[in-house]
């Protein structure tokens, strides 16, 4: 089976200058969704009807399979200039929307099996509607559809069916190939559509049949900003109800932000106000209190993170973090190390037991275990031009307020003076003074 995923139109009540389908729903493209479930089903061969923004489109998902409609004609239109190529597959076809991305899996399955075992010319997925407005309604006859009529050609009783159409079929490949061509534009808006492909079969003695699934969520389409913050809630509370299913603690999921790809271990807390992105990996045991992000990373079991910003880093177990750190991209943080209060760490690695609890910057650097950074430690990593490295052995103990010139190496069990200036190396078991001598002189104060 092949898949034809209609994505040209300029989804003007977006209002947006981006395609439709490319707006991100908990953390991925619209149309990846559409594409990531028909291929949970086995449909790895897509063909794309692409038109606004196609060069965007095409940058997302790469080499792909598409044709092109210049002007939107309607959805029969679209297939319509696909024909050739849904012919030379010689498959059946299942058409969907790239603005569809809450469809499940269970249901595609569901509507594929029924298609295939009563060895149907079309099937089309259905669903009743508290407000059907907008929608084709599914007109029945002897129980079984006959017509899909668009709303603004329904008359009053066909307005007040409450099943509507989704916008998903399965045809066979030849039932479609001969309805599109009997398709034509005489209707109040003078476009092609899809649905007056059901009459044409059913009223030539074709097998045609409907799949009606209860979920009214499933089948949204994002047309609006609305529909998307919408849509973006209904795949947070999936996501958020199947990680407290598998042990995961939510203090107030409503105001929890989870995207799809996060794993997250068991009796793991996440407290309000949390946004977790990404291939965000986090282990058993964790607390992640309030006003934490974290983005593509790794953190390992039994870690302690508080208001603070994680970024493509990686936390072993033990580590604690915050509140008000910033861990940049490339921070390792091995077991144990203790990041406080306004530290921010960038492409750096900090051996087991480091301490650095306050005011800090550490860049392009690498800190030996047990070592303890003192409160307003610089490392200053870039000359201008060029960034530079910092080592620091273990047991080592960096004054306050130390400032540490790279590239320079800094020996197991050296103590730098608070206030120190470091800009040689320094060997092992040191004291190093970096400072200005003070001097103190009289001074009469007039009163």
């Amino acid at each position: 089976m092949i898949s034809v995923i209609l994505a040209a139109g300029k989804g003007t009540r977006m209002k947006s200058g981006h395609s439709k389908v490319l707006h991100k729903v908990n953390g991925v493209p619209m149309i990846r969704r559409v594409v990531d479930v028909l291929e949970s089903i086995g449909n790895k061969k897509n063909i794309f009807i692409l038109g606004y923004k196609k060069e965007d489109i095409l940058a997302e998902m790469g080499d792909v399979d598409f044709v092109t409609q210049e002007e939107q004609l309607g959805t029969g239109h679209a297939i319509l200039i696909a024909k050739d190529k849904i012919k030379s597959y010689g498959e059946d076809v299942l058409i969907t929307c790239g603005d569809t991305p809450l469809l499940k899996e269970e249901t595609l399955k569901k509507l594929k099996d029924m298609f295939d075992g009563k060895n149907l010319d079309c099937i089309v997925l259905s669903c009743k509607v508290k407000n059907p407005f907008g929608y084709g309604r599914i007109v029945k006859e002897n129980g079984k559809i006959s017509n899909i009529v668009e709303e603004k050609e329904a008359n009053e009783s066909e307005k007040k069916i409450d099943e509507i159409n989704t916008g998903v079929y399965i045809f066979k490949n030849e039932s479609l190939l001969y309805a599109i061509e009997k398709i034509d534009n005489n209707n109040s808006k003078g476009e092609y559509y899809l649905t007056d492909a059901i009459k044409i079969l059913t009223s030539e003695g074709y097998n045609v049949d409907s799949f009606q699934i209860e979920d009214e969520d499933e089948i949204l389409g994002v047309n609006s900003k609305v529909q998307l913050a919408q849509a973006e809630k209904i795949l947070r509370n999936r996501k958020n109800t199947e990680l407290m299913d598998n042990g995961v603690i939510l203090i107030d999921p409503d105001a929890t932000y989870i995207e799809d790809n996060v794993q997250i271990g068991q009796d793991t807390v996440i407290y309000p106000n949390v946004i977790i992105q990404g291939n965000t990996k986090i282990g058993k045991n964790c607390k992640i209190l309030e006003n934490t992000r974290i983005e593509n990373s790794v953190i390992a079991d039994n870690v302690r993170i508080e208001a603070s910003v994680v970024e493509q880093s990686t936390l072993e177990e033990g580590v604690t973090v915050g509140p008000f750190a910033h861990l940049r991209p490339k921070a390792y943080l091995k077991q144990t190390v203790h990041v406080g209060n306004f530290v921010e760490i960038k492409n750096a690695t900090l051996e087991k037991g480091v301490k650095t609890g306050h005011l800090t910057y550490i860049g392009d650097a690498e800190i030996g275990q047990n070592t303890n950074v003192g409160a307003g430690t610089i490392t200053c990593n870039y000359d201008g031009k060029n960034k530079h490295k910092t080592k620091i052995g273990k047991n080592a103990f960096i004054g306050s307020n130390s400032i540490i010139v790279a590239p320079v190496e800094i020996g197991d069990e050296v103590l730098t003076a608070a206030g120190s200036v470091i800009t040689k190396d320094i060997p092992d078991e040191t004291l190093a003074f970096g400072r200005a001598k003070q001097v103190n002189k009289e001074k009469k104060i007039n009163n």
